[in-house]
């Protein structure tokens, strides 16, 4: 009986550490500059900032109207505001009255 014995190729050897090198470059690759990679965190730290000062900004705002509001409350009402806001509001004012607008109401 004859056998065939076949030659062994010198890539035979080189599929695994081939396989590795290309799982490497494509992790690497993207360990860089994929989404959350070390060149896009300075992005993200830079829109981090952005929004902290956009919340300290919207902070601000919710508590100059919590002010006004606890101004209107029944316990503590302002007149003078319930009166100012009632008129604009309403866009009435008296006869012997000028009104002088600043700003956008």
């Amino acid at each position: 009986m004859t056998t065939r014995q076949r030659k062994r190729s010198p890539l035979g050897h080189l599929w695994l550490p081939l396989l590795t090198a290309g799982y490497l470059a494509y992790f690497g690759f993207h360990a860089f500059h994929g989404q959350y990679g070390i060149f896009a965190s300075a992005g993200l730290a830079a829109e981090s900032e952005r929004l902290a000062a956009e919340l300290a900004t919207v902070r601000g705002e919710r508590e100059a109207l919590e002010r006004q509001a606890a101004r209107l409350r029944p316990q503590s009402v302002d007149l003078d505001l319930l009166d100012e806001l009632a008129r604009q509001k309403l866009n009435l004012v008296r006869a012997d009255e000028v009104v002088l607008r600043m700003g956008a109401p």
